[in-house]
C-alpha cells in the first residue's frame, strides 16, 4: 500500500561519535572526573538517555560476528495523502545458526506495527531461517490489517478510470510459510502453505456493481511446491548473484475454499552485478498468472513495497501479470546511499491480451541508511501514471 510501512520480503510511509585512542586516557579521566562532578545535575539522566540513544544508532551497523542474534528497533513516522500521519516501529534481527560457519548467511527476522491518523493499522512477521550447512530452508510471513481504501474494479479499462475510485473497508490476514529442502548447491525445493482472509465492508452506497457479485468475505486455503535457486551474496542487500523461484499453488474447493477453484503460477528472476566502487545494478522481471475462478482479492495486482512503487496498491488487477524493475544503488558516503530505478507493468485476463498500450510506467528515487550490518532503512518515492507516492521500508525492494 503506497504510504504504508512494511519490512519483506512490505507493500508513505535516520548520529556519530569520534572514536577513543588508547592514548587518550588522560582525556578519558577528565572526562569521567567531569561526569562524576556532574552527578547531582538534575540534567544529567536526560544527557545519560541521549547518549545511549546517540551510540545505539551510531553503532548499530558495525558487524557483529560474535554474537548470536543481532537485533535493533528503529522508528518510522511518515505521511501521505492515502493513509495520513503516522508511525511504525520495526524491529530486526539477524542471527546465524553456526557461528562456526563464516560461509553460513545469516537468518534474518523483522516484526513491525503501523498506525495512522486515517484508521490504517498493520502489525506482522517475517523472516529467512538457515539451519546449519545450509540444508534447510524456511520463509514465512504473517501480516494483519485493516484500513480504509479504495476500489476501481477488475481489469485495466475499469482501473484506469478515475470515476470508479470507491472508497471500503479492508480486512486482511496473510499468513505463507515456505519449507525447503536442498537438493544441490544453493537449490532448493519444497512444500509452500498459504492462509488468506479478505473482507471487504462498508463499500459506499452504489457501489457493490464494482465487485462484479463475487463474495466480499474470502477464506482462502493454499497448496503447493517451491523451487529456489539462489546464489546471492546476502539475502536482504544483495550485491552480486542470481535468485530464481517458482511457485506453483493450488486453491481448490475440497479444502473448503467456497466457489473458489483456481490455480498460481509464480515466478521471478533476479540478478545483481557490481558495476563500480560503491555501485550495484540489480534487475527484476516477475509474473504471477490465474488459472480458473480467481476471487477479486486474490487477483494479481500492480504495487506494493517491493515493485511498482508508488502504485496505489491493487488499483490494477487482473488474472495475469507480468512486470519488471532495474535499480542502480549507489552508495555515497559510510551508511548512505541512493537509488534509482525505473519498472513497468501490465495486466490483463490472459497473456494474449496484453497490449503495450496498456503498460503501466514507474520510476523512482530512494534514499538508503544503513541501520544494521547490511539491513538497509530505505525512503522511497514512486512516479507513477497517477502522480506517486512515498514508501518508508527495511530492506531493499528485491
Amino acid at each position: 500500500m503506497t504510504g504504508s510501512m512494511a519490512l519483506m520480503p512490505l507493500h508513505a510511509h535516520d548520529l556519530g561519535e569520534k572514536p577513543c585512542l588508547a592514548t587518550d586516557s588522560i582525556a578519558r579521566q577528565a572526562d569521567c572526573d567531569s561526569v562524576a562532578s556532574l552527578a547531582t545535575d538534575s540534567t544529567q539522566p536526560r544527557r545519560g538517555v541521549m547518549k545511549r540513544l546517540y551510540d545505539y544508532f551510531r553503532n548499530s551497523n558495525k558487524p557483529k560476528p560474535q554474537k548470536r542474534i543481532d537485533f535493533g528497533v528503529l522508528p518510522g513516522p511518515h505521511y501521505s495523502a492515502t493513509t495520513g500521519l503516522g508511525l511504525g516501529i520495526m524491529a530486526t534481527a539477524t542471527y546465524s545458526t553456526d557461528r562456526l560457519d563464516k560461509a553460513l548467511p545469516r537468518s534474518n527476522a523483522s516484526v513491525f506495527t503501523d498506525m495512522t491518523t486515517k484508521g490504517f493499522f498493520l502489525v506482522g512477521v517475517l523472516g529467512n531461517h538457515i539451519w546449519p550447512k545450509e540444508r534447510y530452508r524456511l520463509d514465512y510471513k504473517l501480516t494483519l490489517s485493516t484500513f480504509s481504501t479504495q476500489f476501481w474494479g477488475i481489469g485495466y479499462e475499469m482501473a484506469d478510470v478515475d470515476a470508479n475510485e470507491t472508497n471500503y473497508r479492508r480486512n486482511r490476514v496473510n499468513a505463507m510459510a515456505r519449507f525447503m529442502f536442498r537438493i544441490a548447491p544453493k537449490t532448493y525445493f519444497g512444500p509452500l502453505i498459504n492462509y488468506r482472509y479478505m473482507q471487504a465492508k462498508d463499500i459506499a452506497a452504489g457501489r457493490e456493481h464494482l465487485w462484479q457479485g463475487q463474495a466480499l468475505r474470502i477464506n482462502a486455503k493454499t497448496v503447493g511446491v517451491s523451487f529456489t535457486y539462489d546464489s546471492r551474496d546476502y539475502m536482504t542487500n544483495a550485491s552480486r548473484g542470481l535468485f530464481m523461484q517458482i511457485d506453483q499453488t493450488f486453491t481448490p474447493r475440497f479444502l473448503a475454499n467456497g466457489r473458489n477453484n483456481f490455480s498460481t503460477t509464480e515466478a521471478t528472476l533476479a540478478k545483481y552485478i557490481k558495476v563500480w566502487k560503491g555501485g550495484v545494478l540489480a534487475g527484476e522481471l516477475h509474473g504471477q498468472f490465474n488459472y480458473g475462478h480467481t476471487p477479486w482479492a486474490l487477483l494479481s495486482e500492480v504495487g506494493s513495497n517491493n515493485r511498482m512503487r508508488g502504485y496505489y496498491e491493487g488499483r490494477y488487477r487482473d488474472k495475469q501479470l507480468v512486470e519488471g524493475q532495474v535499480e542502480l544503488r549507489q552508495n555515497i558516503r559510510k551508511r548512505h546511499g541512493v537509488a534509482l530505478w525505473v519498472a513497468a507493468a501490465n495486466v490483463a485476463p490472459k497473456v494474449s491480451e496484453m497490449a503495450f498500450r496498456k503498460t503501466l510506467p514507474n520510476a523512482g528515487i530512494g534514499y538508503r541508511w544503513e541501520f544494521k550490518h547490511k539491513v538497509n532503512v530505505r525512503i522511497d518515492y514512486g512516479f507513477t501514471r497517477h502522480g506517486g507516492g512515498f514508501i518508508f521500508c527495511v530492506n531493499e525492494a528485491f
